[in-house]
């Protein structure tokens, strides 16, 4: 269980480190985005408690305050597809999210999404 804990943050890691140079989106950068909801791994991987940790809803919550404008919710879109591709993440946990968190997400959480057609603000 801790090997497979393991791998999954080192792939997170590589991810970070892959989308390190993404453009930022007016101020915040995928590898912010990223690093924000990195308590998030753990739930989100089926690894760890059958609920987000504070800490992880806290993240969403930041991530979701900082999403203020179409072109922010599309490039964090990318950037979130694009991390979510190099892990194994539980798409009902991630779908459960907004729902444990208590908070409303102008983006659709599915690995799957569209981001060109992100709401508009």
């Amino acid at each position: 269980m801790k090997l497979m804990g393991c791998s999954s943050l080192i792939v997170f890691g590589l991810v970070v480190m892959v989308l390190n140079n993404a453009c930022p989106a007016n101020g915040v950068t995928c590898q912010e985005a990223l690093m924000t909801l990195m308590p998030c791994e753990t739930y989100l991987v089926g690894s760890g408690p059958g609920t987000p940790a504070v800490p992880c809803c806290a993240g969403v919550q930041t991530l979701v305050s900082q999403a203020t404008s179409t072109e922010i919710r599309r490039s964090l879109c990318e950037c979130l597809k694009k991390a979510a591709a190099g892990m194994k993440i539980d798409p009902g946990r991630l779908k459960a999210i907004p729902d444990y968190c208590k908070v409303s997400i102008p983006v659709p959480l599915d690995p799957t999404v569209d981001c060109s057609k992100v709401p508009l603000f």
